[in-house]
């Protein structure tokens, strides 16, 4: 077996060889390919069930308008509220009908709090309301 060399002739090569290096990190790669299917967990998802009854169609209920204006005043349906009194109105309307439940359309005044409007969201996620939206009143 004869060595080449680029320097002085009867010098030993210097260069690394990386044929079994390469031996090794393939056969790595064959073991971990082979293993990682085995090594994977299971994650239960619910999905929904087909039926051949749908649900009775419901009609839509008619939306919660709930306005803030420029001072912080809060307007159910028109009819001004305290903040303290939100969550109950909410909790309310949630347990009329759960699986039907109405909008909440909430408009607020470019000049109002936004403290106010985070108060009012918080009610409405601890009241479970799941109809949310903001509308913007035309001028």
């Amino acid at each position: 077996m004869a060595f080449t060399s680029n320097s002085a002739a009867g010098s030993p090569m210097a260069d690394i060889n990386v044929t079994p290096l390469v031996d090794v990190m393939l056969v790595l790669l064959i073991i971990f390919m082979v293993t990682a299917p085995i090594m994977s967990y299971p994650i239960d998802v619910n999905l929904p069930q087909r039926t051949t009854t749908p649900p009775p169609p419901t009609a839509p209920r008619e939306p919660i308008r709930l306005r803030i204006d420029a001072s912080g005043q809060i307007y159910w349906n028109e009819a001004p509220q305290p903040i303290t009194a939100l969550r109950g109105m909410m909790d309310a309307e949630v347990a009329r009908d759960p699986t039907n439940q109405p909008m909440l359309e909430i408009d607020m005044n470019n000049e109002a709090d936004y403290g106010v409007l985070a108060k009012v969201l918080a009610h409405a996620k601890n009241a479970d309301m799941q109809k949310i939206g903001f509308v913007q009143a035309t001028q």
